[in-house]
């Protein structure tokens, strides 16, 4: 059995909530992976200029994130929550309302606009709920709330299936098939608001005695006024929190282009590409469950370096050309990329006490890293070939390591 307890009876309503809101943002994250290849094929655009898709979304982050940490300090994480949600829907139903105009830069916009309430639900969702339980499990924690996000990836190429083979031909109508889907989750997440409007959330205090004490209050109360600058594990996580993004979302943009690159062998019919997107997400969500469970008798730290050297090792022969064992080894990336996100999130908000809102919003704004990484890969791509762009994400994955094995050590000055 685990040593620690997943969370308690007294958070266990708050947990599911919480959790549920992982599942939606990455549902809107699992449509946006695909819709890379749908908009070279309908609007005829490049690899590099398909990428500001992803840079339009992960901006959002950058310039949210911070706002939407000063809201929950003030208004708490509740209303946090409930104005992310809110933004997400108008999003959603801006895209869907405005497809007929088939313009790229509204559909950039709006899913800004929508971006602005991910970045909102992160910056709440994921230090919240490493506080709904015991400090020992936090970042076992967040990682089986980020499973359910690890689904919803699974599930959203599925809805890229859907956009694929519903297009229509005709003027105004080459972007009508994300009309129903983007409807939808308007209306869903507008519900799910209405639900946290009335349900009571605890409103969590941070805490402060994290440390042993040994170490003295005196010492520990200087700690906690230090400015996050002074935080080494906290100023290397957001490093590692950009890095690790910027390589997640470069590695998933480009999956399908990958399959379906006619330098590649095998290569696949683009209708089929979020099929092997699909099956990316899959084992994405089993190394999540899977990290999960281990992190009750393994030191995280351990498992996210042992992760982040079998990217390094894999990605080298992704781009080798070596046809189904690149894409043996691209899948086997999926799985050890999984745990990442959450683990860094978890490590480097660890005992910062009372700054710990304010350090949440610095590491949701580090996701920018996936807005600058996929035009970068994409312009890299377009010069050689989808292969030789996955050598790109190799440097991020090494400073990962690096943080798994030092960088997220606490260090009291």
């Amino acid at each position: 059995m685990p040593k620690y307890k997943l969370t308690t009876k007294e958070y266990l309503l708050p947990f599911i909530l919480i959790s549920s809101l992982f599942f939606l943002w990455g549902i809107a994250h699992g449509m946006v992976d695909t819709l890379n290849k749908h908009f070279q094929e309908i609007l005829h655009m490049s690899k590099s200029q398909s990428g500001l898709i992803q840079f339009a979304l992960y901006m959002a982050y950058f310039t949210m994130a911070l706002p939407a940490g000063y809201f929950m300090r003030k208004f708490g994480y509740k209303r946090g929550i409930i104005f992310g949600l809110s933004l997400f829907a108008a999003g959603a139903l801006l895209i869907a309302g405005t497809t007929s105009f088939e313009s790229f830069w509204l559909f950039l916009i709006f899913l800004f606009i929508l971006g602005c309430g991910l970045a909102t639900l992160e910056t709440a969702a994921n230090p919240y709920t490493t506080k709904l339980g015991p400090k020992e499990s936090a970042e076992r924690r967040i990682n089986f709330s980020q499973s359910f996000n690890g689904l919803a990836w699974v599930l959203g190429p599925m809805i890229g299936l859907f956009i694929y083979g519903n297009q229509g031909v005709a003027p105004g109508e080459k972007l009508s098939s994300m009309i129903l889907p983007y409807t939808i989750i308007g209306l869903v997440v507008l519900s799910v608001a209405f639900l946290f409007i009335m349900t009571p959330l605890p409103e969590i205090q941070e805490e402060e005695n994290n440390f042993d004490s040994a170490t003295g209050d005196r010492e520990l109360e200087a700690f906690h006024k230090q400015p996050l600058i002074r935080h080494r594990h906290f100023v290397l996580g957001v490093i590692a929190q950009f890095s690790y993004v910027a390589a997640q979302t470069g590695v998933f943009s480009y999956l399908i282009n990958f399959v379906t690159d006619k330098n590649q062998t095998p290569h696949f019919d683009v209708k089929n590409g979020p099929y092997f997107l699909s099956i990316g997400f899959a084992l994405f969500m089993i190394g999540r469950m899977s990290g999960s469970y281990f992190m009750g008798f393994m030191k995280p730290t351990r498992i996210l370096a042992f992760y982040g050297l079998m990217c390094c090792l894999l990605l080298p022969v992704v781009s080798a050309g070596l046809g189904w064992t690149s894409l043996i080894a691209l899948y086997g990336v999926f799985f050890f990329m999984s745990i990442m996100f959450p683990t860094i999130f978890a490590l480097a908000i660890k005992d910062l006490g009372p700054q710990t809102k304010k350090a949440s919003s610095f590491l949701v704004m580090s996701i920018v890293g996936g807005a600058v990484f996929p035009p970068v890969m994409g312009l890299i791509a377009d010069i050689y070939t989808m292969s030789v762009g996955f050598f790109a994400p190799i440097p991020f994955f090494v400073f990962i390591l690096f943080y798994a094995l030092n960088g997220h050590k606490i260090k009291i000055k």
